[in-house]
């Protein structure tokens, strides 16, 4: 098999996507209705049978129905059995498709992550529109962090890590340049941003491995990973985040092939124009930028999506292969993307394009591939062949039994928070208020002979509490004994005034690092209480 069928054209000719030119990128467009979620689930179904990997990101949770066999119970059965015949399909038959079920929530399959160190302070500023000076201080951040041997893996890393940057800023900026806490504000108000559409969900472990969605089954036949995108749409910088954090990830793992004979994955992301609504410059640029080189890794990527004109220019300038379904005159916005669309295509003498656009029923497009020296082929009237498996979604049982038998099974089910940047800062607390219970009860000398509670204890925000709370600690025992040699009476217990101040400095150094006010009363009171 050297070409995916698309459908039988208005000259009587098929129309055919090589599989050597589909690593060149493509469209389908086409309004509400029209056909265009069908045409993506017949090219799908065939690129697996090609034995290539496909991603698909379900927008409306109809896609999931890939990974069933179609039925004649269907009530449009008629129809696709129909024109089956009509464009002389003599082998069609229903047929199921080995399918992965993916959410990034975790709810309709298995979870998506990434970690903070994976996606990199370039795309992180990319997808957050930082300025060049935000985005220098995020590298100062990994930069630090990276030579502390402090792991970033969540967001909550990142954000203890930028509030360190903010206490600290002096100290940095004489190392790493100029760091201010307005920009750090800045970084954790897009941050916070980020958190609220659910990114804490997308950054983690266990990271997904890339090569698990490039997999073919048993028959050689192309897992199709079917990403529950329903949810994810009200989130689009998320949307975003992971769109382009999967194709830099795919560019920087995969060798360069140029054109093979068959792509290594095809993408297909349906209602494209979900992901460019509002989208900074920046990260269009990005993007384009990897959709462009991509294509050398053998990587296809297919936007579906309502108008052609929601795609950029610049991206829309990439995708040579191009299925347009019909589109309606009823506004001036909608004859702009007709007449856009018309000119798009390679001119054929015996087709006006312009009006067949609107006149185009369902399951009718325009279709125009790149042929073997890579040139765009004469658009022609093309009737869309019909998809083998079930149109609609699959039901919640259904979904459970594929996922029982996904290669993936218990992988990335079960999240794990090992010891990062938070964690260490968290623990280097915790070794100084116990050194500094110490130190109350044997004296600061005798706490120095034993070995270190952690290699790094008297070095960084740790070291500055264990000694801060052991200078302050070994001052109040001081006081207290002298006072008693000189004959002035105290109701101090040495101990616990020991421990109290040590609990104040503690909570004072604390709030410093953190960078959270009132942080150093609540932690004096806490930590005091647990030392008495």
């Amino acid at each position: 098999m050297s070409e995916i069928f698309l459908g039988l054209g208005g000259n009587g000719e098929k129309q055919e996507l090589l599989l050597g030119r589909a690593n060149r990128h493509g469209l389908i467009a086409g309004a509400t209705g029209t056909g265009k979620t069908v045409t993506l689930q017949s090219i799908a179904e065939q690129f697996s049978a090609a034995g290539v990997p496909v991603f698909l990101a379900d927008v409306k949770g109809d896609l999931s129905g890939i990974s069933m066999a179609g039925s004649p119970a269907f009530k449009h059965a008629d129809k696709l059995e129909g024109r089956a015949k009509e464009i002389g399909l003599a082998d069609y038959a229903y047929a199921d498709n080995p399918a992965v079920f993916w959410d990034i929530f975790g709810e309709q399959g298995h979870p998506v992550r990434t970690t903070i160190s994976e996606m990199g302070p370039l795309l992180l500023a990319r997808l957050m529109d930082l300025n060049e000076t935000q985005e220098g201080i995020l590298n100062i951040v990994f930069r630090f962090a990276d030579e502390q041997g402090l792991l970033l893996l969540d967001l909550e890393d990142l954000q203890a890590m930028l509030a360190y940057a903010a206490e600290n800023a002096s100290d940095l900026s004489a190392k790493y340049g100029n760091i201010t806490k307005a920009s750090v504000g800045a970084i954790q108000r897009q941050l916070l941003s980020l958190d609220s559409q659910g990114a804490a969900q997308f950054f983690g472990e266990p990271a997904l491995e890339i090569e698990d969605f490039i997999k073919c089954d048993e028959q050689g036949r192309g897992y199709i990973n079917v990403l529950a995108a329903d949810k994810l749409m009200r989130s689009p910088k998320l949307y975003a985040t992971f769109l382009l954090w999967l194709l830099s990830e795919l560019f920087e793992a995969l060798p360069e092939v140029g054109d093979p004979e068959k792509p290594r994955l095809v993408f297909f992301f349906d209602e494209a124009h979900l992901l460019f609504d509002d989208a900074p410059k920046a990260l269009e640029d990005k993007v384009e930028q990897v959709v462009r080189l991509i294509r050398s890794k053998g990587v296809g990527v297919y936007f579906c999506t309502q108008n052609p004109v929601d795609i950029p220019e610049d991206i829309a300038g990439q995708l040579g292969n191009r299925v347009q379904h019909a589109l309606r005159a009823f506004t001036p916005r909608d004859r702009k993307a007709i007449k856009a669309a018309a000119e798009t295509f390679r001119i054929n003498p015996d087709l006006d394009v312009e009006a067949a656009i609107t006149e185009l029923k369902v399951g009718e497009a325009l279709v125009s591939t790149l042929d073997g020296e890579g040139a765009p082929s004469v658009v022609q009237r093309t009737l869309i062949a019909p998809a083998r498996s079930r149109l609609g979604p699959v039901t919640a049982k259904e979904r459970a039994i594929v996922q029982s038998i996904s290669p993936c099974e218990g992988k990335y089910d079960t999240r794990v928070d090992r010891e990062s940047a938070e964690e260490v800062l968290a623990a280097k607390a915790a070794d100084a208020a116990a050194t500094a219970e110490e130190v109350a009860q044997k004296g600061e000398e005798e706490v120095r002979k034993r070995e270190r509670r952690s290699p790094s204890l008297w070095d960084g925000i740790g070291g500055k509490m264990a000694k801060a709370a052991a200078s302050a600690a070994a001052a109040s025992a001081g006081s207290i004994l002298a006072q008693t040699i000189q004959g002035k009476k105290s109701r101090a217990n040495p101990g616990a005034s020991a421990a109290s101040a040590a609990a104040g400095a503690i909570g004072t150094t604390l709030s410093r690092a953190i960078g959270v006010p009132g942080l150093g009363r609540f932690a004096r009171n806490l930590i005091g209480g647990l030392m008495r």
